[in-house]
């Protein structure tokens, strides 16, 4: 870099990497204007919770945002009163931290996994994503686009049972039916009735099965120039997927006087927010406080993108790549001329065709026309040789005196005989 009277470095042809200006030109206060109209705006996160009843679902929502999203639950109505398929329930709530809005939507679907026959108990899940898909999609093709709703599914929080063997077969086939669709968070519900090293070893099982499957699950992305601190952050959250969590909203005292969130048992007290008891806080971590918004990138420029285009396809729409690439104007004027040569040597090649044929077609008439022609020649030739042997002959018998017409007077020499006259010579 070299730095002229100006005040700014001029960047220096051997150097390679980012070029840096050698004043302050303002543009690196982008991500304060980005901060100020988002805090302005607000934001909307949409999260999902699929498992079983009684594996703590609406505790783990109102442990993660501290908020009661979920009432509290009354008596189970009688068995025949209970909904035989699976149900979607949504709730929204807005809430505020130090000044930033978010609006909170939490979709929960009691049923799944109840009944006898879970055939296709994913299928109203999948459906209901999908639903929020095209309801997105329909307000992208709106002429007014001012304000877009986003109700799409940026997370699902799969619970799994604490069965410390491996995934059972309707979890597998759940997650290969929305891995696609949404962005998959395993966490291994209920994990104080387990030990430590029974849930590392439910861990592989479950992380072992997944690679076997090809499901894709969440994964915090890495970007350049990270700091260490950050790196190593991510690189704990990773090593903890699937979270083994316990969900509590209620505080208890512990015996050193503090009060804590967590469950109290005879044998002793687990607490939510400790990391050396469960993995709650690095869910919350991953979920809420890291990667939020790559949670609701991630579900749009890939899932969504990826269904928006299938259903495009779908319906028969293509898409046309050449309005994505750079126009060089030599470049576009020797294809344009490239394509024009193309068309005259095509045009020129159908000219020769077609002369080609129709020399053909006035040969194949001329030939004809000669074969005829040669034909009444020969005609005209035998009759005018027939006509001058008959002449020659006429020349002969007046030379020798005969008469020209020998068959009239044979018939008259006949006729005399028949009416009884002698004829003399």
């Amino acid at each position: 870099m070299t730095t002229v009277a100006n005040g700014y470095s001029q960047p220096n042809p051997a150097a390679n990497g980012r070029k840096k200006l050698g004043g302050f030109v303002g543009f690196s206060n982008v991500p304060n204007q980005y901060h100020r109209r988002s805090v302005k705006k607000g934001f909307q996160f949409t999260a999902m919770v699929v498992g079983e009843s009684g594996l703590g679902k609406s505790t783990l929502i109102n442990t993660l945002f501290n908020h009661r999203m979920y009432p509290k639950k009354e008596v189970p109505a009688p068995e025949e009163e209970r909904p035989q398929t699976v149900a979607i329930e949504s709730m929204s709530a807005d809430i505020e931290e130090n000044g930033v809005r978010l609006r909170l939507t939490v979709v929960d679907t009691p049923g799944y996994g109840d009944f006898i026959n879970n055939f296709q108990s994913w299928q109203p899940i999948v459906e209901n994503i999908e639903a929020r898909f095209d309801a997105y999609l329909e307000q992208e093709n709106r002429v007014n686009r001012a304000r877009l709703t986003d109700n799409r599914v940026h997370a699902c929080i799969y619970f799994i049972q604490p069965t410390g063997h491996a995934l059972r077969q309707i979890d597998i086939e759940f997650m290969r039916r929305l891995h696609q669709k949404v962005n998959l968070i395993p966490v291994i519900a209920k994990s104080d009735t387990m030990t430590d090293e029974e849930i590392a070893l439910f861990k592989q099982r479950i992380l072992s099965d997944i690679a076997h499957h090809q499901i894709e699950i969440f994964r915090a992305p890495v970007y350049d120039n990270e700091d260490e601190e950050t790196l190593a952050e991510n690189e704990e959250i990773a090593q903890k997927i699937p979270f083994a969590i316990i969900g509590a909203d209620t505080e208890i005292d512990t015996p050193d006087g503090r009060r804590v969130r967590g469950r109290a048992y005879p044998w002793g007290l687990v607490e939510v927010d400790n990391e050396d008891h469960c993995d709650f806080v690095k869910l919350r971590q991953m979920l809420i406080r890291s990667h939020m918004e790559e949670l609701r990138e991630h579900t749009h420029n890939v899932l969504y993108e990826k269904y928006r285009s299938d259903k495009l396809t779908a319906m028969g729409v293509t898409q046309d790549y050449s309005v994505f690439k750079e126009v060089n104007p030599a470049a576009k004027m020797a294809e344009e001329r490239a394509l024009h040569d193309a068309k005259l040597a095509k045009m020129e090649n159908e000219m020769k065709l077609v002369f080609q044929q129709k020399v053909a077609e006035k040969e194949t008439k001329l030939k004809q026309s000669e074969e005829e022609l040669y034909a009444r020649h020969k005609e005209m030739r035998e009759a005018l040789e027939k006509q001058r042997l008959e002449l020659e002959e006429k020349k002969r018998r007046l030379e020798s005196g005969r008469p020209l017409t020998p068959e009239k007077a044979n018939y008259n020499s006949a006729s005399a005989k028949k009416k009884g006259f002698s004829l003399r010579n």
